[in-house]
């Protein structure tokens, strides 16, 4: 009998984020409104944090270090969550299933943290809290770059899924002047001009917007250092050959 495929092929270590973004948004939904915005503000990333405020809000001088982590747990509403989450589906799981389980995390966080050390830069000193998932799922985005027109070029998209490791990575020099690449990119950056300015923010009902520097910072982390985290097709082993004398 013949053993039928998935419906959806979702790498478990996908999966598992998702589900925990999700248990952090439905946890706060039963805390009090109070200790909810104490959470926020301690678990969000704060560029005045670096300037003299840390003794001064939520979290202390702990938070200094933990919340360029725990941000990417924190979402202001439900449509945040799930934009983020469609995302990371789209892209996590094509880089979770080329470099595995391990990697991808380690992609994940690094490119997220440069997304936040981006956003740093631009507002040094500003009490402005940054949460969100969305700088690490743009250096997913990013990393995509360098392997998914490749994969429509060696047998169309499809081998992202039957043969991921299998699909040649785009040497970053190419990468950088292949006009796919630089139209994808050139659309990123027009889009987050765009929502700098509040056009277009999903789930953005308060006014909040969005960090579009981290979005920028995490898409070029991703787009430039994928080949660092990339382990690609494993090579065949080498065989020894023994000359015998009769």
């Amino acid at each position: 009998m013949q053993k039928s495929e998935p419906l959806f092929n979702v790498p478990g270590v996908v999966v598992a984020l998702l589900a925990v973004m999700a248990a952090v948004h439905v946890g706060r939904l039963l805390l009090p409104v109070e200790t909810d915005n104490w959470l926020v503000i301690a678990g969000a990333f704060v560029p005045s944090r670096y300037s003299g405020d840390a003794d001064v809000l939520p979290g202390g001088r702990l938070a200094m270090f933990t919340s360029p982590i725990t941000h990417m747990l924190l979402h202001g509403n439900l449509m945040h969550v799930m934009f983020n989450g469609l995302w990371l589906l789209a892209f996590g799981g094509a880089i979770a299933m080329r470099i595995g389980a391990s990697r991808f995390v380690m992609f994940a966080i690094f490119t997220g943290l440069l997304a936040t050390a981006t956003f740093l830069v631009f507002n040094l000193g500003a009490r402005i809290p940054m949460i969100g998932a969305s700088g690490a799922v743009a250096g997913l985005m990013g990393g995509t770059m360098r392997f998914i027109f490749t994969a429509m070029d060696y047998g169309g998209i499809g081998r992202l899924r039957v043969a991921p490791r299998s699909v040649p990575l785009m040497p970053l020099a190419q990468a950088l002047t292949d006009r796919r690449v630089l139209i994808a990119t050139g659309f990123l950056i027009f889009l987050n001009l765009l929502a700098s300015g509040g056009w277009g923010v999903p789930g953005d009902t308060d006014g909040a917007g969005i960090a579009w520097e981290a979005h920028l910072g995490g898409y070029f982390a991703g787009l430039l250092t994928f080949g660092l985290f990339d382990r690609g097709e494993p090579r065949r082993p080498k065989l020894r050959v023994v000359e015998t004398i009769h």
